[in-house]
């Protein structure tokens, strides 16, 4: 069950993937540029590199100089921001259709010919440090890398994209162009252009902006390593000063993009468990026995494997009782198939969700680049046919197979 893939997509002569969907009346065009070179792409000794590089693209080439790009951007009324994860890193501009000639080149000029000047290598690194300290200052972030690490022992995706201070300072221009020139490269690359512009001359105007790629050195190829599945509850405990209340966080491993329609089900799952006021959990550990603050549920959807997390928000003397009565749930999901009633309403909520997130010429500029550099650009429209088409008794299965209430992840965070 596939929807009609709305935009234009084509291959260029050296394999970079364009992306084009005219929006009439659209009030901006988004350009956006994504690429398969996240922290998984890292050698271990190079981790946090991928999202270093991310803040040195913006540093200037040999003929544009640090700050000129935003400035340029700025000037032509338009926007410009970057983000790094563990599968792509990417970089955008909101910009008017009339300017669109004159910031796309800027754009393609510093993802093709970044500088990576020594001086301001030296500069951004203590940004980079100071992010890092922040991270760790901060409880969720700290729980929430904790329970990576735990959940992912082997493969990449436990290690923080931000990386580590030790390794941070070992870091060295040269390898970090090294890096850059092997993996921003027209193969790993695809542009992302939406709005009030017509076909041809995007086509024209991204092909010459494209063009010059420099020619990549020998790099060893980053093989991820497969993560075996858990076979028991990896619990772990940490105190931290300065924190309120206790969390608990809960982590399960699913499908890839290989295995979609499994994925958008445990999506599906993730709001009938605690996904608003009348889910499951939210209405019985909230609203009726008052056990938590808060809980919620979520399901990210990655290449290599997803993960469907649980965090609740209590007092320390709850965490044992909500942890038991979760898991109890779980196995209550796996044991009998949810109701028609419940069926329909979450398969409501996710669409409508879908369709407010695909508004706008950025949302929907983001949606192709995220599913072209993990999978397939089509597949980012069959979302709602999927969710539409899952039964209550496949459900069941994706929850017997998938939560188990006694093979996951847990981390606790308690004041110190």
């Amino acid at each position: 069950m596939t929807g009609e893939f709305p935009a234009h997509l084509c291959q260029l002569d050296n394999g970079l993937t364009v992306i084009h969907q005219q929006v009439p009346a659209a009030s901006t065009v988004t350009v956006d540029v994504w690429v398969k070179a996240g922290a998984i792409a890292e050698p271990e000794p190079w981790s946090g590199m991928a999202h270093f590089l991310e803040h040195m693209i913006f540093k200037g080439t040999d003929w544009m100089p640090p700050g000129l790009f935003d400035q340029i951007i700025e000037n032509q009324g338009g926007a410009t921001n970057a983000a790094t994860s563990h599968d792509y890193a990417h970089y955008f501009i909101n910009t008017t259709a009339s300017r669109l000639v004159d910031t796309l080149p800027c754009l393609s000029d510093l993802l093709l010919y970044a500088a990576i000047p020594d001086d301001e290598f030296e500069r951004e690194r203590d940004v980079v440090l100071e992010e890092i300290r922040q991270s760790q200052d901060d409880p969720d972030c700290l729980g929430f890398q904790s329970l990576m690490e735990a959940v992912y022992q082997c493969h990449p995706y436990g290690r923080p994209v931000l990386g580590d201070a030790v390794g941070l300072m070992l870091q060295t221009p040269d390898e970090m162009r090294h890096f850059h020139q092997a993996h921003y490269q027209p193969d790993k690359m695809t542009v992302v252009v939406v709005g009030d512009v017509a076909l041809e001359p995007t086509l024209e105007l991204v092909n010459r902006a494209f063009s010059r790629f420099v020619t990549p050195p020998q790099f060893p190829l980053v093989q991820a390593e497969a993560e075996p599945p858990m076979t028991d509850i990896r619990h772990q405990e940490l105190y931290l000063p300065r924190l309120e209340q206790s969390r608990l966080l809960m982590a399960w491993v699913g499908p890839g993009v290989e295995q979609l329609h499994d994925a958008y089900g445990l999506d599906l799952l993730a709001v009938v468990l605690a996904g608003g006021r009348t889910s499951r959990l939210v209405r019985e550990l909230r609203e009726e026995r008052q056990l938590v603050q808060d809980i919620a549920s979520s399901f990210s959807l990655q290449r290599d494997s997803s993960l469907f997390t649980i965090a609740a928000w209590l007092e320390p003397d709850h965490l044992g009782a909500v942890e038991a009565i979760i898991g109890d749930r779980l196995a209550e999901l796996a044991a009998t198939p949810i109701s028609e009633a419940e069926l329909k309403r979450y398969q409501r909520l996710l669409c409508n969700d879908y369709a407010f997130s695909t508004e706008t010429s950025s949302q929907l500029a983001g949606l192709y680049g995220y599913y072209n550099t993990i999978a397939q650009a089509k597949l980012s429209v069959n979302y709602p046919q999927q969710i539409q088409s899952l039964q209550a008794e496949e459900l069941q299965h994706l929850a017997s197979r998938y939560l188990s209430p006694v093979r996951y992840a847990a981390t606790v965070l308690k004041p110190a």
